[in-house]
């Protein structure tokens, strides 16, 4: 894996940035940031992986990019540090059985076997979610204590659409709780 410098006074040594947040000043400034959760999971050959993430988010649509980071400390970083192939399964309320598993430690997350599949390229993937895509992952870069992973998009499914303008129930973790986005959350103008 490459290792950038970011250390942006490193660049430019000329700049004095000054001190940096705390981890506590930082966790409390995305506290308030909502983001939409995802579950990824993995298998780089030595069984699956999966793990609830909210910092998904798409890079571009041409090509069909998305990133997405997870914590060294995270018992599925060694895989997805060598896993060719991810999937991101991109959730609604109705999955938030499916956001609690993946954010639980020390179980086994595919124990149900009834819940996931494979997919015919052998991908492990979570039957009836909102919408998944599997992507090739196409870069890596250690950030702090993260990796941050950057995915090519090569298919996808859609089991419940959002039509343009709708809600959709999408799923969203927002002070160390889930919501459900609704009719009633919509801003008008």
């Amino acid at each position: 894996m490459s290792q950038p410098n970011l250390d942006p006074s490193a660049e430019h040594p000329s700049r004095h940035l000054g001190g940096s947040l705390s981890a506590d000043e930082f966790k409390t400034l995305f506290r308030g940031h909502p983001g939409g959760v995802a579950v990824i999971t993995a298998d780089a050959g030595d069984g699956p992986v999966a793990l609830t993430a909210t910092s998904v988010s798409s890079v571009s649509a041409d090509p069909p990019l998305l990133v997405f980071s997870v914590s060294a400390q995270s018992s599925a970083s060694a895989v997805l540090s060598t896993a060719e192939t991810v999937v991101v399964h991109l959730l609604d309320a109705d999955d938030l059985a499916l956001a609690k598993l993946g954010a639980t430690s020390g179980i086994d997350r595919f124990a149900d076997a009834s819940a996931w599949s494979r997919l015919t390229t052998g991908e492990p993937v979570y039957r009836g979610v909102r919408a998944w895509v599997r992507c090739a992952v196409v870069s890596r870069m250690d950030a702090g204590g993260s990796i941050v992973i950057a995915g090519h998009a090569l298919q996808s499914h859609v089991e419940r659409d959002v039509e343009p303008g709708g809600h959709g129930d999408a799923l969203v973790y927002h002070n160390r709780t889930w919501h459900r986005l609704s009719e009633g959350s919509a801003i008008r103008n």
